[in-house]
C-alpha cells in the first residue's frame, strides 16, 4: 500500500470515528450540533491532528469535566465543538490585539515544542520562550530587560569586530557568554515592553510563567490538557498539549487569527 493510500485510509477511519461519536450523542445534543460544511471540516482536521486526546481519567482535573466528551480506552476525549468555541474566543481576542499592534509573549519549553514556538514567534515577529523560563521575566522585567540589552550589545560588538582587541582567552569567554545568553534570551529580543498577553502551552508545566502572568494581571491564552486547572486562565483552550501535531494545528490557528487582525480595519466609534 502506498503512503498516499495509507494516509487516505487513516483519514477515512478517523472520519468514521467522528461520525460514530456524533451518532452516539443523546438525541437532544445531536440535534443541537451542526456537523455540516466548513465546521465539520474543521472538526475533522482537529480530529486528525489528535487534538481530542486527553490523559487518563485518573489524572483528570475536576474543573475540566465540562470540556470532555467521553472516555475511550481509559483516555479522556475532548468535546471538539467546545474546544473550537474556545478557539474562536481566543481568536477574537488576538484579532483585537493585532488591530492595536499589541505584543504577546509565547511560552512553551516542553520537549518537541521548541521549533513550533520559535516558528510562531518569528512568523508574528513576537517574543517567545522555548528553552527555560527565567524567573522574573515579568515580575522583574526591568532586570530582565537589562540582560537582554546587554546580550544584544555584546552580540553587536562581536559582529562589528569590537571584541578582537581582547586576548584569545577573553574572546573565548565572551563567545561562551553570547552562546549562553542566546539560548535563554534569544527569543526575548523583541520584548521591549511588558506583553499585553501571554500564550502558554501547558501552564501546568510552565508554572512560573503562569504565576508571573497572573501576578502582573496579564491576560492568559493557554492550551490545557485534561489534567490542568482552567481557573485563572482568561482564554483556556482544552486540547491535547502533549502532541506536536496537535500543538502545531492550534498554534497555526492562533497565528492566523493575529495575522487576520493586522489586515482588518479598525472600526471607529463614529462609524458605529
Amino acid at each position: 500500500m502506498t503512503k498516499t493510500a495509507k494516509k487516505a485510509d487513516e483519514i477515512e477511519e478517523k472520519k468514521a470515528v467522528l461520525i460514530k461519536d456524533e451518532q452516539a450523542l443523546p438525541a437532544q445534543d445531536a440535534a443541537s450540533r451542526d456537523f455540516s460544511g466548513a465546521f465539520r471540516k474543521d472538526l475533522e482536521e482537529m480530529f486528525i491532528a489528535g487534538i481530542h486526546f486527553g490523559y487518563s481519567r485518573s489524572s483528570r482535573h475536576p474543573k475540566m469535566k465540562p470540556y470532555l466528551f467521553g472516555l475511550r480506552n481509559n483516555v479522556e476525549i475532548f468535546d471538539l465543538e467546545k474546544t473550537y468555541a474556545c478557539l474562536e474566543k481566543a481568536k477574537k481576542f488576538l484579532e483585537e490585539l493585532a488591530k492595536e499592534g499589541k505584543k504577546i509573549l509565547i511560552v512553551a519549553t516542553k520537549p518537541g515544542m521548541h521549533q513550533l514556538v520559535e516558528e510562531a514567534g518569528r512568523e508574528l515577529n513576537m517574543p517567545y520562550v522555548s528553552e527555560r523560563w527565567l524567573g522574573g521575566t515579568l515580575t522583574n522585567f526591568k532586570m530582565i530587560k537589562g540582560r537582554i540589552d546587554y546580550f544584544m550589545s555584546l552580540r553587536q560588538k562581536k559582529s562589528a569586530g569590537e571584541l578582537n582587541k581582547y586576548t584569545k582567552k577573553e574572546i573565548s569567554r565572551f563567545n561562551k557568554e553570547i552562546s549562553r545568553l542566546e539560548r535563554f534570551l534569544g527569543g526575548l529580543e523583541l520584548l521591549t515592553n511588558m506583553p499585553v498577553a501571554v500564550l502558554i502551552i501547558d501552564p501546568k508545566k510552565e508554572k512560573t510563567a503562569f504565576r508571573e502572568s497572573r501576578q502582573m494581571s496579564i491576560p492568559i491564552i493557554a492550551i490545557i490538557n485534561s489534567d490542568s486547572n482552567p481557573s485563572g486562565i482568561t482564554y483556556p483552550i482544552p486540547a491535547n498539549d502533549n502532541s506536536p501535531a496537535s500543538v502545531k494545528y492550534l498554534l497555526k490557528f492562533l497565528v492566523k487569527a493575529y495575522k487576520d487582525g493586522l489586515i482588518k480595519p479598525v472600526t471607529s466609534e463614529k462609524s458605529l
